[in-house]
């Protein structure tokens, strides 16, 4: 059983600047993003990931949408 203090590969350590700059610069994402993502899905890194790429993905609808602004423009 591993009973160190060593932070898991796998985990946000939003209080630990190096794992904050690890991950903020790996994920291409600000401080204040992570630490809001790792907040609202956890430390785990693979569901930190998918929220953020979730957070910055479009829909169709957004796509259909912004193709109808610029046929009009």
């Amino acid at each position: 059983m591993n009973t160190s203090t060593q932070p898991q590969p796998d985990r946000i350590d939003v209080q630990d600047s190096e794992s904050l700059s690890r991950w903020t610069r790996e994920l291409a994402t600000t401080e204040a993003q992570l630490k809001d993502a790792v907040a609202q899905v956890g430390d785990k890194a693979a569901d930190v990931e998918m929220h953020l790429k979730g957070a910055r993905s479009t829909t169709n609808k957004d796509r259909i949408e912004q193709a109808g602004a610029d046929e009009a423009g």
